[in-house]
């Protein structure tokens, strides 16, 4: 898995990669009430604002990671937007994006730096 300054993670799977955000993420949050999530389909540029995420504390932007195509979304986060709360890095991922320069993820960190930006 890599991880963005933003506490985001990224974990291929193939040639796919999965998005979510971290449990530190979730912390600072709070309670998520509500996410709205990218369609199916839509073309991304890395840094364009993709998902909104609502908690009992702020609303939240989610950054897209990488340049590529959203090829599924989380449709459980509609019935339990509280899922990442619950489950940040594994029921609670946002969506799937095939990146069209995976390469990007090169300038991410690994775990072990991502736990030393949170310290």
């Amino acid at each position: 898995m890599k991880f963005t300054e933003e506490h985001e993670w990224l974990r291929p799977e193939g040639d796919v990669i999965v998005v979510g955000i971290t449990e530190h993420a979730t912390t600072q949050l709070g309670d998520i009430v509500f996410v709205e999530l990218p369609e199916v389909g839509t073309t991304v540029s890395k840094d364009d604002e993709i998902v909104v995420i609502e908690s009992v504390k702020a609303a939240s932007d989610i950054l897209a990671p990488l340049d590529g195509e959203i090829i599924e979304v989380n449709e459980a986060l509609g019935d339990n937007p509280a899922l990442p709360n619950e489950d940040a890095t594994g029921e609670g991922w946002f969506f799937k994006m095939k990146a069209s320069d995976p390469s990007q993820m090169d300038s991410y960190m690994d775990e072990a730096a991502y736990k030393a930006l949170i310290d």
